[in-house]
């Protein structure tokens, strides 16, 4: 029931706040509620199990953007974006164990990332959540704006 109103609340923030009584649901979105609930792996890459940065890696390249199965890496793709002004499909990274980058995932926008946490899986949490707040380091913008309408475009059910 929760991974369904997550799920929900993610098509929601991407759409605009979806107007009509249909829900729409875009490319990025519908990508990322498939892969909602996937265990975590470490050195994970497949809808078998995967590591953070092995979901966000598994997740660009259906968009046809290659990432390297790095937090570390990925954070030197793109452009830096300021916190303020994410936007979905932004990589957002944090400093978990204290030696600089380690753990990636997606904003989706609504203040929320979608990533695969140790204990969780892929999931959706809040940018401000206690333990993810203090330990957020940067952002970084891997989608042009024309790949970005084309991903939040509403897609045929």
């Amino acid at each position: 029931m929760k991974k369904i109103a997550l799920s929900l609340l993610f098509t929601a923030v991407c759409s605009g706040w979806l107007a009509g009584a249909a829900f729409a649901e875009s490319k990025m979105s519908k990508d990322i509620n498939e892969l909602v609930g996937v265990r975590y792996k470490w050195a994970g890459t497949s809808t078998n199990g995967f590591d953070c940065s092995g979901f966000t890696q598994y997740l660009f390249n259906g968009f046809g953007i290659d990432l390297p199965h790095s937090s570390k890496g990925q954070a030197q793709l793109g452009e830096a974006v300021n916190k303020s002004d994410l936007r979905a499909g932004d990589l957002v990274f944090f400093n978990t164990d204290g030696k600089g980058i380690s753990h990636v995932g997606v904003y989706v926008g609504g203040g929320y990332f979608v990533h695969s946490a140790t204990n969780q899986g892929v999931v959706f949490t809040e940018l401000d959540d206690a333990y993810y707040a203090k330990r957020y380091v940067t952002a970084r913008r891997i989608l042009s704006d024309e790949k970005y309408e084309e991903l939040m475009t509403d897609v045929a059910e």
